[in-house]
């Protein structure tokens, strides 16, 4: 799946109202603003994937400033057409030097399909998520505004990015609030970063992983055959087979974090 160049045509007008909005409330101070996760690269599924934006500032606002952003972004103020909504802004300080933590100013989850939630406070979110979300943003972040990614947003080094995965894999294997399906194909997307040191989209390191390991085969088959399925129709994957497959990725896992010393 090669790297897109602009969002899909459904999600641009979304988008730019996004940077346009996002540029009224953040004036001067907005230095970037960024599509990642499976819009950089290039899997968006239209009414499976969340839109996931990351927003640098410099310098940072008040919190003051914030919720008025967060208000004026919030669905349905402007709709999301997408599952979700997952917006993240930093401060150009914090976003310029790899970090192990969450570090945000804002983290905005929004949208039709996505509990609503927004805080100030990097100490309220379990920081494996930013982590990983940074590493993507780094390697494959779509420009909607402003500086590239790699002159914004620094890559967490390798053992930082293997910790968040560890600790990512633990998520998932305890399953709540995450489909089987999803499970699944991030368990495949970090078997095959920790093989690679590259993020690959979900559905590639699914086939990578089905088409490498015969003992999963059919598992991930299923998944990937879910996840062409808007959420509300995903599959119900064996729990047992999930369960097994996440303690392989979890090995896969602690064997790279041991050779890099983590």
């Amino acid at each position: 799946m090669s790297r897109p160049s602009l969002p899909p045509p459904e999600l641009r007008a979304f988008l730019e109202e996004l940077v346009r909005r996002t540029s009224a409330v953040c004036g001067d101070r907005l230095l970037s603003v960024l599509a990642v996760g499976s819009l950089a690269l290039g899997d968006y599924r239209h009414g499976r994937s969340d839109v996931d934006v990351t927003v640098v500032v410099d310098p940072a606002p008040p919190r003051a400033d914030l919720a008025p952003l967060a208000a004026t972004l919030a669905h349905p103020a402007l709709p999301c057409p997408a599952a979700g909504l997952e917006l993240v802004v930093y401060a150009a300080d914090f976003a310029a030097r790899p970090s192990g933590e969450a570090g945000y100013l804002l983290d905005l989850n929004t949208g039709p399909s996505l509990p609503e939630r927004v805080s100030y406070d990097p100490a309220d979110a379990s920081d494996f998520w930013y982590v990983i979300d940074r590493s993507v943003a780094h390697q494959a972040g779509l420009p909607l505004y402003g500086a590239p990614a790699r002159e914004v947003i620094a890559a967490p080094d390798r053992p930082t990015v293997l910790a968040a995965l560890r600790a990512s894999v633990r998520e998932h294997a305890d399953g709540d609030g995450h489909l089987a399906d999803n499970r699944v194909l991030n368990g495949c997307r970090a078997t095959v970063h920790c093989r690679t040191g590259h993020w690959f989209a979900k559905r590639r390191a699914g086939e990578i992983v089905a088409a490498s390991e015969p003992a999963f085969e059919s598992l991930v088959a299923e998944a990937l055959r879910s996840f062409e399925r808007p959420r509300a129709e995903a599959a119900v994957l064996p729990a047992g087979d999930v369960r097994e497959f996440l303690r392989w990725v979890a090995a896969r896992v602690e064997e790279a974090a041991e050779g890099a010393g983590v």
